[in-house]
């Protein structure tokens, strides 16, 4: 009978094939680390675009305006996530307060849009679903409005140190996020659809 003797990996071989694993690895992790943050930075001009297309001053309130912005919000939470609608929500309405003449109004907004996108795609991607569920996603945009409101009624409450003015952009910021959910439930249902969604998000 020959006994036939299996020769061990030595550590080296061992460690030489960690090294390669680790080399294999560590570009597909930067490229997903870099189309994560190019979607965030597409995604937030997005939003930010939306902002300034159609952009109505009311006549009511300190601040008020009816804009696309808020249905952007929507649809990027919803077909992305809540860490996308918070980051695009913040980022693209932020910079428009900031170039676009509304400064003060920025703090509130990076934190209101950030807390409502946030919501949106947190509930729209709740219970196995990712904003696939109209139910979910009209609840969600719904829910979200009240915590937008909340946030811009102390925001401007504290700016004005008055706690009444604040209550007329109510009725703007209600319309605003009405017309958002009327304009991003379709355009959602109609993305979902598509190649793309179905594949990757």
């Amino acid at each position: 009978m020959q006994i036939i003797h299996r020769k061990k990996p030595t550590k080296t071989h061992a460690k030489t094939s960690d090294v390669v694993l680790i080399q294999h690895e560590a570009p597909t992790k930067t490229r997903v680390k870099t189309f994560d943050l190019v979607l965030t930075a597409i995604l937030s001009t997005l939003v930010l675009v939306s902002t300034v297309f159609i952009n109505i001053k009311l006549p009511i309130g300190q601040g008020g305006l009816i804009h696309l912005g808020t249905a952007a919000l929507f649809i990027v939470a919803i077909l992305f996530g809540p860490k996308k609608g918070a980051l695009a929500g913040s980022i693209g309405m932020g910079l428009f307060d900031i170039f676009g003449g509304w400064i003060i109004w920025a703090p509130t907004t990076i934190i209101a849009r950030a807390l409502q996108g946030y919501i949106v795609g947190k509930i729209a991607w709740s219970k196995g679903h990712r904003g696939d569920s109209v139910r979910l996603n009209i609840l969600a945009a719904v829910v979200s409005t009240p915590v937008m409101l909340a946030v811009y009624y102390v925001g401007q409450g504290i700016m004005y140190w008055n706690w009444v003015a604040p209550l007329a952009s109510v009725p703007g910021d209600i319309i605003q996020s009405v017309v958002g959910l009327l304009v991003a439930i379709p355009l959602c249902l109609a993305l979902k659809k598509t190649t793309f969604f179905r594949k990757k998000f």
